[in-house]
């Protein structure tokens, strides 16, 4: 029999994320069983302490085991964090040399949400792909520039190490581990008791663009609030770059260290994110909204439109615009 640890961080963190991930992964094992297969997992929830609190002491976690009793895991699941980072993480480097030390003992392991910052800790993910919630996207790249952060993706998967996007969305991850280590039946199964829909695999639509400008690079700042300006504009990242007087190449570079974006996606996503709002809330046409973006070209607009959000802009139109 296989052995599984949800891990429960010491702080203020997410309880649904445990709580979840328990009652699937239980509810496969038994689905399982009652397929006539063996046991698959032994499923322990494990922390540092006795009890951990959640909620500001609204609800308390008493976890089965503790990590120290643990010899040996396949699988580890570490739940979403609070987003206070740097207290989170100092708050459980135990855990983070824990996980160091299972993974080099051949355990795989997923992390939820903003838990991946807690494996980001560990070294684990540098030069790796990793998804986290989209609206810590600036901080996360802040804080562990060696990993290769991918938002925009729901779930990653890569040498024995998961990662997926924000919030409720772990359930696909969960779904994803089932299909992994059961079988497809087993969560489609799980996908129907618990009503999550199945093969999800971008978090794109949910995302809200807001920049990254927590920097102190005056000339990109500049550049970013003149693209937010000048929506209607076909910006010429040339004759960008000469107005704020720095070289294209080196604007480049500037530009994507302070935001994470090339020039060229910034100004996409701000048009795109302008773009979402227009079809959320009022009756315009996808043409009037793609002039007022500064394309006229509709190809190219539903063509950069379905790179960020996953969807057309009708489809995106006809499933958040809600008529009347």
């Amino acid at each position: 029999m296989k052995h599984l640890t949800i891990v429960i961080p010491n702080g203020n963190n997410n309880l649904s994320s445990i709580t979840g991930a328990y009652e699937v992964l239980s509810r496969a094992d038994a689905y399982w069983k009652e397929r006539g297969n063996k046991q698959l997992f032994r499923i322990q929830l494990a922390g540092m302490a006795d009890t951990i609190p959640f909620n500001g002491g609204l609800f308390t976690v008493t976890p089965h085991t503790t990590i120290g009793a643990i010899s040996k895991t396949d699988l580890v699941i570490i739940p979403s964090l609070n987003h206070n980072y740097d207290i989170a993480l100092k708050g459980n480097e135990p855990l983070v040399q824990w996980l160091l030390a299972h993974y080099a003992k051949g355990a795989e392991i997923a992390s939820i949400c903003t838990g991946a910052f807690l494996l980001a800790a560990s070294g684990l993910l540098n030069g790796r792909t990793c998804s986290t919630h989209w609206s810590v996207t600036g901080v996360f790249r802040t804080m562990f520039p060696e990993v290769n952060l991918q938002t925009d993706k729901l779930i990653t998967d890569e040498n024995g190490i998961y990662t997926n996007g924000g919030a409720y969305s772990f359930l696909n991850l969960v779904l994803y581990l089932v299909e992994k280590y059961y079988d497809r039946q087993t969560a489609v199964h799980c996908a129907k008791v618990f009503q999550i829909e199945i093969n999800r695999s971008r978090q794109s639509e949910f995302s809200i663009f807001s920049g990254q400008k927590n920097h102190d690079d005056a000339e990109v700042l500049g550049a970013q609030e003149y693209m937010e300006r000048n929506l209607d504009e076909k910006i010429s990242i040339e004759d960008l770059s000469s107005k704020f007087h720095v070289g294209r190449r080196n604007f480049d570079r500037r530009f994507i260290k302070a935001t994470g974006n090339t020039p060229v996606e910034y100004a996409q996503r701000v048009k795109i994110e302008f773009a979402k709002k227009a079809f959320e809330t009022n009756r315009t046409t996808v043409n009037e909204v793609m002039y007022k973006v500064g394309y006229s070209d509709s190809k190219a607009f539903r063509e950069v439109f379905r790179k960020i959000t996953g969807m057309s802009p009708l489809e995106y139109k006809g499933k958040y615009h809600k008529v009347g």
